[in-house]
């Protein structure tokens, strides 16, 4: 279980600053929140060690590698116990395919986000894997129509 980390005004200009670019060089960045290099880099150390600075990542722009196609697919399981429920969350981690993955309450039990090329690798996708992972019930699929808004940068 994960424990709140305190933060200050300064620690949040940072990461609102990194989550915008992460690429600022320690100067750039010192600068924009209004801290020397030295300070800036520690509190950016422990921030990481804290566990609040995840990584560092490229985003990618699906429709330029072909990958337009953004699925969510809620899937219901047969069983509910811990073994199980386990087996399918560690087979949906192996599927490069499935970018995002939740446990949900209402209907479903989780909620899939799935990125591929076209439809038919879609149905593929469904046919050959999905409907296999462990303990799956039922997929109910919706494909989004267009993406109104995107962003990995959290409200803080």
């Amino acid at each position: 279980m994960s424990t709140k980390v305190d933060i200050d005004d300064y620690d949040r200009k940072i990461l609102r600053a990194l989550q915008e670019n992460a690429d600022y060089s320690m100067a750039e960045l010192g600068e924009k929140v209004g801290l020397s290099h030295t300070p800036c880099w520690r509190r950016i150390k422990r921030l990481e060690a804290d566990g609040v600075i995840r990584g560092r990542v490229t985003l990618l722009q699906g429709e330029k590698l072909e990958l337009s196609v953004s699925v969510h697919a809620y899937i219901t399981t047969s069983e509910h116990d811990q073994t199980t429920l386990q087996q399918f969350e560690n087979s949906v981690r192996e599927i490069p395919e499935i970018v995002e993955c939740y446990s949900t309450s209402g209907e479903s039990d989780y909620m899939l986000r799935i990125v591929v090329n076209s439809v038919k690798d879609y149905d593929q996708l469904l046919k050959n894997t999905l409907v296999n992972l462990p303990n799956v019930a039922s997929v109910k699929s919706v494909f989004a129509l267009k993406q109104i808004k995107y962003t990995t940068e959290l409200p803080i």
